[in-house]
């Protein structure tokens, strides 16, 4: 059995990305040497941060 974690993580979240995003996905991985993950939840911490900030009723149509 595996290892018992502190903050174990049990949800899984998959979201479809375009070549073009993908790509910068990896560049980052590799200057960062972080994983994708890692990635998107500094992303998630990012935007929860500064989410006032941003007007939710102004949607790009």
């Amino acid at each position: 059995m595996g290892r018992m974690r502190e903050n174990p993580r049990y949800n899984v979240i998959s979201m479809r990305v375009s070549d073009e995003e993908r790509e910068h996905l990896e560049t980052i991985m590799e200057k960062t040497q972080k994983s994708i993950s890692d990635i998107m939840r500094e992303a998630i911490e990012y935007f929860s941060a500064n989410y006032d900030q941003f007007d939710p009723q102004s949607k790009a149509a």
